[in-house]
Protein backbone atom coordinates (compact mmCIF):
# COMPACT_ATOMS: atom_id res chain seq x y z
CA UNK A 1 0.00 0.00 0.00
CA UNK A 2 2.73 2.48 0.60
CA UNK A 3 4.93 1.36 -2.07
CA UNK A 4 1.26 2.45 -4.41
CA UNK A 5 1.52 6.15 -3.02
CA UNK A 6 4.82 6.14 -3.36
CA UNK A 7 4.80 5.77 -6.62
CA UNK A 8 1.45 7.61 -7.45
CA UNK A 9 3.31 10.62 -5.82
CA UNK A 10 6.29 10.31 -8.11
CA UNK A 11 4.40 9.70 -11.46
CA UNK A 12 2.63 13.56 -10.14
CA UNK A 13 5.92 14.79 -9.56
CA UNK A 14 7.51 13.75 -12.57
CA UNK A 15 4.31 14.80 -14.76
CA UNK A 16 4.78 18.88 -12.93
CA UNK A 17 7.71 18.86 -13.74
CA UNK A 18 7.60 17.92 -17.78
CA UNK A 19 4.95 20.69 -17.69
CA UNK A 20 6.79 22.91 -16.17
CA UNK A 21 9.42 22.16 -18.62
CA UNK A 22 7.30 23.23 -21.15
CA UNK A 23 6.67 26.16 -19.84
CA UNK A 24 9.68 27.81 -20.24
CA UNK A 25 10.86 26.31 -23.45
CA UNK A 26 7.75 28.05 -24.65
CA UNK A 27 8.50 31.67 -23.64
CA UNK A 28 12.21 31.89 -24.96
CA UNK A 29 15.50 33.79 -23.38
CA UNK A 30 15.48 36.79 -22.42
CA UNK A 31 17.37 39.25 -24.78
CA UNK A 32 20.36 40.78 -22.67
CA UNK A 33 19.76 44.58 -24.96
CA UNK A 34 16.49 44.25 -23.32
CA UNK A 35 17.65 44.68 -19.85
CA UNK A 36 20.11 47.99 -20.66
CA UNK A 37 19.01 51.03 -19.37
CA UNK A 38 18.06 53.68 -22.23
CA UNK A 39 20.51 55.97 -22.70
CA UNK A 40 20.74 59.60 -21.56
CA UNK A 41 21.99 60.98 -24.90
CA UNK A 42 19.99 59.42 -27.02
CA UNK A 43 17.74 61.96 -29.21
CA UNK A 44 14.21 62.69 -28.47
CA UNK A 45 12.15 60.95 -31.17
CA UNK A 46 9.52 63.86 -32.98
CA UNK A 47 5.77 63.84 -31.91
CA UNK A 48 4.89 65.59 -35.35
CA UNK A 49 6.29 66.74 -38.02
CA UNK A 50 8.92 69.56 -38.26
CA UNK A 51 8.20 73.27 -38.09
CA UNK A 52 7.24 74.38 -41.70
CA UNK A 53 5.75 70.98 -42.71
CA UNK A 54 2.56 70.20 -43.85
CA UNK A 55 1.84 66.30 -42.96
CA UNK A 56 -0.23 63.99 -44.85
CA UNK A 57 -3.77 63.74 -43.58
CA UNK A 58 -6.68 61.29 -44.83
CA UNK A 59 -5.91 57.87 -45.91
CA UNK A 60 -2.59 59.19 -46.47
CA UNK A 61 -2.31 59.61 -42.17
CA UNK A 62 -1.95 55.32 -42.08
CA UNK A 63 1.24 55.51 -44.48
CA UNK A 64 4.76 56.20 -43.07
CA UNK A 65 4.74 60.13 -42.51
CA UNK A 66 6.40 61.81 -45.41
CA UNK A 67 6.24 65.77 -44.95
CA UNK A 68 6.67 68.69 -47.47
CA UNK A 69 8.32 71.92 -46.85
CA UNK A 70 6.51 74.92 -48.50
CA UNK A 71 8.61 77.63 -49.00
CA UNK A 72 8.28 80.92 -47.80
CA UNK A 73 6.29 82.65 -50.84
CA UNK A 74 4.31 79.49 -50.28
CA UNK A 75 4.84 77.73 -53.53
CA UNK A 76 7.77 76.63 -55.65
CA UNK A 77 11.16 78.65 -56.10
CA UNK A 78 10.93 80.09 -59.50
CA UNK A 79 13.91 80.86 -61.70
CA UNK A 80 14.25 85.43 -62.28
CA UNK A 81 12.88 86.52 -65.25
CA UNK A 82 15.44 87.80 -67.21
CA UNK A 83 15.06 91.42 -68.70
CA UNK A 84 15.89 92.35 -72.22
CA UNK A 85 19.56 92.41 -72.73
CA UNK A 86 20.29 90.61 -69.70
CA UNK A 87 21.46 87.14 -69.46
CA UNK A 88 19.41 84.78 -66.87
CA UNK A 89 22.62 84.94 -64.88
CA UNK A 90 22.82 87.95 -64.71
CA UNK A 91 19.45 88.15 -63.53
CA UNK A 92 19.92 85.67 -60.81
CA UNK A 93 23.04 87.46 -59.07
CA UNK A 94 20.57 90.54 -58.75
CA UNK A 95 17.86 89.19 -57.68
CA UNK A 96 16.26 89.05 -53.97
CA UNK A 97 16.86 85.64 -51.98
CA UNK A 98 14.39 83.26 -52.97
CA UNK A 99 11.30 82.11 -49.64
CA UNK A 100 12.66 85.28 -48.03
CA UNK A 101 10.03 88.22 -48.80
CA UNK A 102 12.07 90.45 -46.55
CA UNK A 103 15.54 89.77 -48.13
CA UNK A 104 16.92 93.02 -49.55
CA UNK A 105 18.09 92.75 -53.42
CA UNK A 106 21.41 92.04 -54.35
CA UNK A 107 23.80 95.11 -54.84
CA UNK A 108 23.65 95.31 -58.85
CA UNK A 109 27.20 94.94 -60.11
CA UNK A 110 29.60 97.90 -60.82
CA UNK A 111 29.58 99.01 -64.33
CA UNK A 112 32.41 99.07 -66.22
CA UNK A 113 34.62 101.91 -66.38
CA UNK A 114 33.96 104.06 -69.49
CA UNK A 115 36.64 104.28 -72.04
CA UNK A 116 38.68 107.19 -71.79
CA UNK A 117 37.84 108.32 -75.25
CA UNK A 118 34.19 108.12 -74.70
CA UNK A 119 33.03 111.07 -75.42
CA UNK A 120 34.50 110.42 -78.98
CA UNK A 121 32.87 107.49 -79.11
CA UNK A 122 29.00 107.87 -78.65
CA UNK A 123 26.84 105.08 -79.35
CA UNK A 124 25.01 105.08 -81.97
CA UNK A 125 21.66 107.14 -82.32
CA UNK A 126 18.41 105.06 -82.30
CA UNK A 127 16.46 108.02 -84.50
CA UNK A 128 18.96 107.57 -87.78
CA UNK A 129 17.50 103.82 -87.86
CA UNK A 130 13.95 105.77 -89.03
CA UNK A 131 13.24 106.92 -92.40
CA UNK A 132 14.52 110.48 -93.32
CA UNK A 133 15.97 112.85 -96.26
CA UNK A 134 17.05 115.19 -94.34
CA UNK A 135 20.87 114.82 -92.61
CA UNK A 136 22.33 112.22 -90.80
CA UNK A 137 25.21 112.55 -88.42
CA UNK A 138 27.10 111.06 -85.95
CA UNK A 139 31.16 112.12 -84.89
CA UNK A 140 33.20 109.78 -83.32
CA UNK A 141 37.08 110.48 -83.00
CA UNK A 142 39.10 107.22 -82.32
CA UNK A 143 42.88 107.10 -82.17
CA UNK A 144 43.69 105.97 -85.97
CA UNK A 145 41.64 105.81 -89.17
CA UNK A 146 39.58 102.76 -89.35
CA UNK A 147 40.08 100.40 -92.49
CA UNK A 148 37.06 100.07 -95.28
CA UNK A 149 37.35 96.42 -96.23
CA UNK A 150 34.27 96.13 -98.77
CA UNK A 151 31.38 98.04 -100.34
CA UNK A 152 28.41 95.59 -101.23
CA UNK A 153 25.23 96.17 -102.81
CA UNK A 154 21.75 94.09 -102.66
CA UNK A 155 17.96 94.52 -103.48
CA UNK A 156 15.18 93.94 -100.17
CA UNK A 157 11.36 94.00 -100.93
CA UNK A 158 11.09 97.27 -100.22
CA UNK A 159 14.22 99.03 -100.61
CA UNK A 160 17.56 98.91 -101.81
CA UNK A 161 20.81 98.01 -99.49
CA UNK A 162 24.18 99.42 -99.20
CA UNK A 163 26.57 97.67 -96.84
CA UNK A 164 30.20 99.00 -95.62
CA UNK A 165 32.31 96.74 -94.20
CA UNK A 166 34.83 98.27 -91.78
CA UNK A 167 38.50 96.17 -90.13
CA UNK A 168 37.96 96.35 -86.31
CA UNK A 169 35.81 96.69 -83.40
CA UNK A 170 34.64 100.32 -83.54
CA UNK A 171 32.55 102.21 -87.06
CA UNK A 172 34.09 105.53 -87.85
CA UNK A 173 31.99 108.72 -88.02
CA UNK A 174 29.47 109.37 -90.27
CA UNK A 175 27.65 111.73 -92.43
CA UNK A 176 24.89 111.22 -94.70
CA UNK A 177 23.19 113.80 -96.94
CA UNK A 178 22.08 114.41 -100.15
CA UNK A 179 23.92 116.82 -102.83
CA UNK A 180 23.80 119.14 -105.68
CA UNK A 181 26.13 118.05 -109.16
CA UNK A 182 28.49 118.15 -110.06
CA UNK A 183 30.00 115.32 -107.50
CA UNK A 184 33.87 116.31 -107.19
CA UNK A 185 37.03 114.05 -106.45
CA UNK A 186 38.26 115.45 -103.85
CA UNK A 187 42.03 114.58 -104.65
CA UNK A 188 41.92 116.37 -107.71
CA UNK A 189 38.72 118.99 -107.82
CA UNK A 190 37.84 117.08 -111.15
CA UNK A 191 33.69 116.47 -111.47
CA UNK A 192 32.40 113.04 -111.66
CA UNK A 193 29.13 112.06 -113.54
CA UNK A 194 27.23 109.76 -111.47
CA UNK A 195 23.90 108.41 -112.16
CA UNK A 196 20.23 108.91 -111.05
CA UNK A 197 18.38 112.41 -109.84
CA UNK A 198 19.25 111.96 -106.26
CA UNK A 199 23.03 111.48 -104.90
CA UNK A 200 23.13 110.69 -101.14
CA UNK A 201 26.56 111.15 -100.24
CA UNK A 202 28.13 109.04 -97.21
CA UNK A 203 31.43 110.49 -95.86
CA UNK A 204 33.27 108.84 -93.01
CA UNK A 205 35.82 110.13 -90.92
CA UNK A 206 38.68 109.06 -89.43
CA UNK A 207 38.52 106.66 -92.05
CA UNK A 208 41.03 104.92 -94.77
CA UNK A 209 40.05 102.77 -97.92
CA UNK A 210 43.52 101.16 -98.08
CA UNK A 211 46.38 99.74 -96.42
CA UNK A 212 49.38 100.16 -95.14
CA UNK A 213 51.64 100.22 -98.11
CA UNK A 214 48.95 102.05 -100.64
CA UNK A 215 46.53 99.50 -102.37
CA UNK A 216 43.09 100.39 -102.20
CA UNK A 217 41.18 97.74 -100.13
CA UNK A 218 37.97 98.04 -102.27
CA UNK A 219 39.56 97.52 -105.78
CA UNK A 220 36.08 98.59 -107.55
CA UNK A 221 35.81 102.72 -107.35
CA UNK A 222 32.73 102.77 -109.44
CA UNK A 223 29.88 99.95 -108.97
CA UNK A 224 26.60 99.44 -111.13
CA UNK A 225 24.85 97.44 -108.93
CA UNK A 226 21.53 97.91 -111.48
CA UNK A 227 18.89 97.75 -108.57
CA UNK A 228 15.57 99.63 -108.34
CA UNK A 229 16.70 102.98 -106.91
CA UNK A 230 20.21 102.89 -106.07
CA UNK A 231 22.03 102.75 -109.81
CA UNK A 232 25.89 103.62 -109.00
CA UNK A 233 28.29 103.57 -106.46
CA UNK A 234 30.93 105.82 -106.97
CA UNK A 235 34.03 106.54 -104.64
CA UNK A 236 34.99 110.06 -104.45
CA UNK A 237 37.50 110.76 -101.69
CA UNK A 238 40.16 108.45 -99.87
CA UNK A 239 42.46 110.98 -98.65
CA UNK A 240 43.38 112.77 -95.17
CA UNK A 241 41.31 110.24 -92.73
CA UNK A 242 38.30 110.94 -95.26
CA UNK A 243 35.89 107.77 -97.36
CA UNK A 244 33.48 109.28 -99.15
CA UNK A 245 31.20 107.45 -101.49
CA UNK A 246 28.26 108.45 -103.30
CA UNK A 247 24.83 106.67 -103.97
CA UNK A 248 23.42 107.59 -107.32
CA UNK A 249 19.58 106.96 -106.60
CA UNK A 250 16.55 106.95 -109.05
CA UNK A 251 15.38 109.95 -107.27
CA UNK A 252 16.04 111.15 -103.56
CA UNK A 253 13.82 108.76 -101.72
CA UNK A 254 14.39 108.61 -98.06
CA UNK A 255 16.70 106.42 -96.48
CA UNK A 256 18.00 104.73 -92.98
CA UNK A 257 21.05 104.45 -91.11
CA UNK A 258 21.59 100.95 -89.17
CA UNK A 259 25.03 100.32 -87.15
CA UNK A 260 25.94 96.69 -87.17
CA UNK A 261 28.24 94.29 -85.52
CA UNK A 262 30.38 91.41 -86.02
CA UNK A 263 31.74 91.72 -88.45
CA UNK A 264 31.72 95.63 -88.09
CA UNK A 265 29.33 97.46 -90.70
CA UNK A 266 27.32 100.68 -91.42
CA UNK A 267 24.02 99.92 -93.27
CA UNK A 268 22.67 102.55 -95.62
CA UNK A 269 18.99 101.73 -96.86
CA UNK A 270 16.80 103.74 -99.73
CA UNK A 271 13.16 103.03 -100.04
CA UNK A 272 11.81 101.72 -103.44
Amino acid sequence: MKQSGRRLTSLLLVGCIGVTGCSKKEEGPTHPAAELPAAEDAPAQPSGPPPGTLPREGEAAARPPVHVVIPGDGGAARQPEALPGETQQEAAETAPTAGNDTAAAAPAPTPAPAPANAADLPAEDPKNREWTASKVELKRRPGASVTLRSVRAGQHADFDRVVFEFEGQQLPGYALEYVDKPIIQCGSGDPTPVAGQGWLQVRFTPARGHNDQGQATVAEREIKPRLPIILELERICDFEGEVTWVLGNKSPNKYRVMELHGPTRLVVDVQH
